[in-house]
């Protein structure tokens, strides 16, 4: 599988990370391990106007998909199965608060879940998308459809966009304590509000971004022990530290070191085929 980063324009910038196409061209199905990043996104795949996907296993459900998609916040670990053959698929990774900055949503209610994306417009876009005659073609009408969401104004909560500016500036060391006195601002009115716009909790957050800047730094190896990893990013001691990458991304750090040659990470954060 051949994967590409695409960059979003610049007026989608502040909703969407990037775009991800993968060039599928195999004889076999490909199975696809996801660490979780709490990330939203939308994706667009088809195989013969089906989709390619066989199915999505999480530790709670397996779950089928239409051709088109918009997906909550992931927080577990999962597996993407692809059928055989050869088609692209793409994906589009949102910011974190995109389900309401871009669709007027609670993000709690889709938090591990998916809806089909022409539940929420009255155009076809999927129909689109499968005419469309080039990839190119198809990030164009994607990025369409979302300036189209952005020109509505939708009600965005720039307190919680904040936050996230404030953890990800400061992934190691930021917590909700050092959030709630910077923003002045109550514990509870905190939660419901971070929760809403990114459908998780704040210290959920927090952990899987700590947790994707550690798998990052183990791949390139910033530190030679894991007790030095582990004190940098916070925690109080190695065992805590194994067991909460182990949670996340279903390996130890040991085989995530090792993993060279079938892994790779972007924005989304990493895969393991």
């Amino acid at each position: 599988m051949k994967v590409q980063v695409i960059p979003a324009p610049v007026y989608l910038q502040r909703n969407v990370e990037c775009f991800r196409v993968s060039e599928h061209n195999s004889t076999q199905g490909l199975a696809i391990k996801i660490v979780p990043k709490a990330l939203p996104g939308i994706v667009f795949q088809h195989h013969n106007g089906r989709s390619a996907v066989e199915n999505i296993v999480t530790p709670s459900h397996i779950a089928q998909t239409p051709t088109l998609f918009l997906h909550g916040v992931i927080t577990e670990s999962s597996v993407m199965n692809y059928k055989a053959g050869f088609y692209t698929s793409i994906q589009v990774i949102l910011k974190p608060h995109a389900l309401k900055s871009l669709f007027g949503l609670n993000a709690a209610s889709l938090a591990n879940g998916s809806v089909e994306l022409n539940e929420l417009t009255t155009d076809d876009l999927n129909l689109q998308l499968m005419e469309a005659k080039t990839v190119s073609e198809q990030i164009s009408q994607i990025s369409h459809f979302l300036c189209a969401q952005f020109q509505r104004e939708r009600a965005r909560d720039e307190l919680i966009e904040e936050s996230l500016r404030l953890i990800h500036g400061c992934v190691a060391t930021t917590s909700v304590k050092s959030l709630l006195e910077y923003l002045s601002i109550s514990e509870r009115h905190f939660e419901r509000r971070f929760s809403q716009t990114v459908g998780v909790s704040p210290r959920s957050y927090i952990r899987i971004a700590r947790l994707n800047e550690a798998i990052r730094l183990i791949k390139i190896g910033r530190y030679g022990k894991l007790t030095d990893l582990a004190h940098a990013l916070g925690y109080y001691d190695q065992s805590h530290f194994i067991r909460d990458i182990k949670t996340v991304s279903g390996i130890t750090p040991k085989a995530i070191a090792v993993k060279e040659g079938d892994s790779y990470h972007d924005q989304l954060g990493y895969s393991y085929i």
